[in-house]
């Protein structure tokens, strides 16, 4: 069985991009009272007409709006298009990020309080901000995945009071993404991904060692979390085309987990009702390519080659080998190349130039054309 590419593209991004100083400015300046958030709003509008063009010039054929409205990668939907949902970023320990050289940041975890109920889409007007300023490229914006929430809180931070029946807090949460897919596809949304990075860290003895520490079996999980995607993917419009992006975690250049696909795999592609993934394949913390012989004929592989973590642009030939490589387990049609990751899930950004940034796209990019033509 075939499969069909536009989208995606054999040339691919994640979402995110490094935040210009001036947005990074004016945020702090709103922050402070000494803008308004109409003042804000246009220097935002300056910048992403800047990022889309950079896209553009490229030549990808998607474009997002770098997400240089969000705090992060999760925040605006979580904690602004939903009741019920705050953010603490406290997570320590084994739930910590680290850069692999004693570094530690750490992790936002959410709390459940009140009824989750979507409320309005803050993405809407950003899409359609997005879309009307894109020429040649398809508009696409990004989600946090609906098992973020459960991964990152656990059941103490899920109010008993309000969901005794944890069955109710997945049925309340997809029926808040089916009314925000449905806001954006009446903006004009065709293209959307969700990141969903909690089912690539189950594969983590590190991971698997703290959620059963707090009476989580990940082998569980694996089944609740792609149930919990099926019920968000059932909902969107029948023409919108729903991607899944998995990665061990982004944040200025640390990650969370580490450790292949091989546990999760055969559930992830046979079981989810996706036709689409971008995966994290930049370095041996994401595994093998031998997990991808699970992903059935009718599905795509993005596979995520190229760092958006460092700033040292890749080796050419060394890339094309691991696509050869990966087109030993999975046909050649069934692939397509991007980062691993997008460039700033958060607004301090990871440890790279914007020229560095530039210059990963263009190698995405011609590889991509030499490739697949």
């Amino acid at each position: 069985m075939s499969v069909h590419h536009n989208p995606p593209f054999r040339a691919e991004i994640v979402g995110s991009f490094l935040r210009p100083d001036s947005i990074k400015k004016a945020r702090d300046a709103h922050h402070e009272g000494r803008i308004s958030h109409p003042d804000l709003r246009a220097i935002e509008d300056e910048e992403i007409r800047k990022v889309i063009a950079m896209q553009e010039s490229v030549g990808l054929k998607v474009a997002t709006d770098g997400e240089f409205r969000r705090s992060t990668y999760s925040e605006n939907f979580t904690t602004q298009g939903l009741t019920g949902v705050r953010s603490e970023h406290v997570g320590g320990g084994d739930w910590a990020y680290s850069d692999g050289q004693g570094g530690k940041r750490a992790a936002r975890v959410p709390v459940v309080s009140s009824p989750i109920r979507w409320q309005a889409s803050v993405n809407a007007p950003d899409f359609t901000f997005l879309n009307a300023n894109v020429k040649t490229a398809l508009p696409k914006i990004t989600l946090p995945g609906p098992c973020y929430i459960h991964y990152r809180s656990g059941r103490d931070n899920i109010s008993r009071d309000i969901y005794p029946d944890l069955a109710d807090f997945w049925s309340d949460l997809a029926k808040a993404y089916h009314a925000e897919m449905k806001a954006l596809y009446d903006a004009g949304c065709r293209y959307l991904q969700l990141d969903e990075t909690s089912l690539a860290k189950l594969g983590d003895p590190k991971i698997q060692k703290a959620l059963e520490a707090r009476g989580d079996d990940w082998r569980e999980l694996v089944e609740v979390y792609t149930d919990a995607m099926n019920a968000v993917v059932d909902g969107a419009p029948k023409d919108m085309h729903v991607a899944m992006h998995l990665c061990r975690g982004n944040q200025a250049g640390h990650w969370q987990a580490e450790g292949g696909y091989d546990l999760v795999a055969e559930r992830l592609f046979k079981k989810v009702r996706i036709q689409t993934y971008l995966m994290e394949f930049d370095s041996p913390r994401a595994g093998t390519f031998d997990p991808l012989r699970h992903l059935p004929s009718d599905k795509m592989v993005v596979l995520g080659l190229i760092s958006s973590k460092v700033p040292q642009l890749e080796d050419r030939a060394h890339i094309r080998q691991r696509l050869d490589d990966a087109a030993k387990i999975v046909p050649l049609d069934q692939l397509a190349l991007s980062a691993q990751c997008g460039f700033a899930s958060s607004v301090p950004g990871n440890p790279l130039t914007e020229a560095d940034q530039r210059a990963k796209l263009e190698l995405v990019v011609s590889l991509a054309n030499e490739v697949w033509g």
